[in-house]
């Protein structure tokens, strides 16, 4: 279990410091300017420099946990050949990530240098260390260490080879192989246990706030890492059903209430990962802007096929013929649906999602003979009356079955 005394209030004393941040209004489609059609939009606002960061002050704000290694920044530009393009391996709005090769070790790494000028400022940056150096979970991304040399800000991971899930699920090019359907299950199990690590392991909770495919790293295997926790924030303890917070998030991925309220809670994440695995499902992006009004959102077009199960199966991406169990992907639309249930308290917890996710994601060779036609969702499924939808209880009992079935076997299933 995971303790986070030293960090429990360092984010609210500071709360008018005028600092970047990524800003989500509360309904506002995003502008059509996007160099890339199908881009998913962040919507952040700059707000002047950050101070120059010191060394000092993270270790402060650490409270001396931080055990992650502190390198100068002529290592890390050693490290990846003085960024040269080559070993560019990704960009966004936080800056560049480099392949690196630490020379005191020989290991590879991931240089992430902070753009001085972009929207990650000195507090995402703490938080990201903090994080980082206080979990530990497989499904988690590794941190080495950090550099906070003048104005200079890295962060410095174990290399993930394959990239983002973003990079092997959306816009493939044309010699591009798709992920095949065990493989986005797999990444949707992996994403999920490094999510139920953060809600119902770590003490307090967090609340990570920023899950989308490009936040999904993968090893050469295909398993699957959380990353970037510079949004990430602690969760309610006791009494406290939420906290407050500036509205903070990518465009297509934030929980309805919480663009209303600003009222963070555990099921903002659940929505979220809803949104991620119904992308793994269909390999369409959680948004489109090259569509018009609400189609631009994934979920929203998603919506009506949720309330007819006969029609599941359009939610399937093309490009994987019939290479999907038909049972399965009904089970992963319904898994989805109950994640982005408009009502929070009615998404299921994410104990519950890694259970109901255990066994879809296990080749068909492997996998033990599943109960899933006895549930009454599957048997719902296969009724010829048209008028019959899939109500949310029955979604969630349907699931509560499967989740109890996996229970009793998910011990043949992690390995």
């Amino acid at each position: 279990m995971s303790c986070f005394a030293c960090f429990s209030c360092h984010g609210e004393k500071k709360k008018h410091r005028p600092r970047r941040s990524r800003s989500l209004g509360p309904a506002q489609p995003p502008p059509r300017t996007h160099a890339h059609p199908h881009q998913q939009p962040s919507l952040y606002v700059r707000k002047g420099e950050p101070a120059p960061l010191k060394l000092q002050e993270v270790h402060k704000e650490g409270g001396g946990n931080i055990a992650a290694q502190t390198f100068a920044f002529r290592e890390l530009a050693a490290a990846t050949k003085n960024f040269r393009q080559e070993c560019l391996v990704g960009e966004g709005g936080f800056g560049r990530v480099y392949k690196g090769r630490l020379q005191r070790t020989g290991q590879a790494v991931g240089v992430k240098q902070l753009d001085r000028n972009g929207v990650q400022g000195n507090k995402e940056f703490l938080v990201e260390v903090l994080m980082l150096s206080l979990l530990n979970h497989e499904n988690l991304v590794n941190l080495i260490g950090y550099c906070a040399d003048g104005d200079q800000r890295l962060l410095v991971y174990e290399f993930m080879s394959l990239g983002s899930v973003e990079d092997h699920l959306l816009d493939l090019s044309p010699n591009q192989k798709p992920l095949g359907w065990c493989t986005r299950m797999k990444i949707a199990f992996h994403a999920a246990r490094g999510l139920e690590y953060l809600h119902e392991k770590a003490n307090p909770p967090v609340i990570y706030r920023d899950m989308k495919t490009s936040n999904i790293l993968l090893d050469q295997e295909y398993n699957a890492k959380l990353s970037d926790f510079g949004l990430a924030k602690l969760g309610p303890v006791g009494d406290n059903t939420h906290v407050s917070s500036r509205i903070m998030g990518t465009y297509g991925y934030c929980a309805p209430e919480y663009q209303r309220t600003g009222q963070l809670t555990l099921k903002t994440d659940i929505y979220s990962f809803g949104v991620v695995l119904l992308e793994l499902i269909t390999g369409q992006r959680a948004i489109d802007i090259t569509l018009r009004g609400d189609d631009q959102l994934l979920v929203n077009r998603a919506q009506p096929i949720f309330k007819d199960p006969k029609r599941f199966s359009e939610l399937a991406d093309p490009l994987l013929g019939e290479d999907i169990p038909r049972k399965n992907l009904n089970q992963a639309v319904a898994i989805a649906a109950m994640c982005l249930q408009e009502d929070p308290s009615a998404r299921p917890l994410t104990s519950d999602i890694v259970t109901a996710l255990s066994y879809l994601w296990v080749s068909p060779n492997e996998a033990v003979v599943s109960p899933v036609a006895s549930i009454r969702l599957l048997t719902m499924l296969d009724m010829d009356d048209e008028d019959d939808k899939l109500s949310a209880q029955e979604r969630e009992e349907a699931v509560a079955e499967a989740i109890q079935w996996g229970s009793r076997n998910q011990s043949n299933l992690y390995t």
